[in-house]
């Protein structure tokens, strides 16, 4: 898989960029978060978010005054994530393609209800703070069912190109995203979380 989407570079040689450290500031956060969710460990995601910033030093002169630079690392951290766990996820694809096709595209939109005792708890919370219970629950979903959710519902893929990327079935794929809604619904409700579907608490 090609981990970079192309760049065109102005020179050969590159200087030492006064401005990358601001740059970096800027973007950290962003490149951490998609790191983070995709591979569920804060430990490596620090590792995928410093490959990411090695590779935009290397092309920083054409990214410096890009206007799709965030673009640009969103999908680099994207990547370099998706390789990691393909790399070592033998376990994940042992157990992803025993999930057969459940019947097609009759229910991969339907809502899960997030069930909680207290229907204001999420309502009180900030956007941040809903943000960061959805993190945590996400945290605790097996891969092959975080990956296609995150890839869905944060990074907007089409099912088509994440099973692509995840090298399975395009029913693979709808399944296990429909698992995952229903999996972080029920982890969300134990966490005492306000009743909501799962785009709500995804949004």
């Amino acid at each position: 898989m090609n981990d970079e989407p192309p760049v065109q570079s102005s020179s050969a040689e590159l200087k030492p960029p006064p401005d990358f450290t601001t740059f970096m500031r800027a973007y950290q956060d962003m490149v951490y978060s998609t790191a983070v969710r995709l591979l569920g460990n804060e430990s490596q995601a620090e590792d995928i978010s410093q490959e990411v910033f090695i590779k935009a030093y290397e092309r920083f002169e054409d990214l410096r005054s890009s206007p799709s630079a965030g673009g640009w690392l969103k999908t680099v951290a994207t990547n370099l994530s998706i390789n990691h766990l393909q790399r070592y996820r033998k376990r994940w694809r042992f157990f992803s393609e025993l999930v057969r096709d459940d019947g097609g595209d009759g229910d991969e939109g339907a809502p899960v209800e997030f069930a909680s005792p207290d229907s204001d708890f999420l309502a009180g919370l900030a956007r941040s703070e809903r943000r960061e219970w959805v993190d945590r629950a996400l945290e605790k979903l097996p891969e092959h069912h975080r990956v296609p959710l995150v890839l869905y519902h944060f990074e907007e893929m089409p099912y088509e190109e994440i099973a692509r990327k995840l090298k399975i079935s395009l029913a693979k794929v709808k399944t296990d995203i429909l698992r995952a809604r229903a999996s972080l619904a029920q982890i969300l409700a134990r966490s005492g979380t306000a009743h909501e579907t799962p785009d709500q608490a995804l949004s």
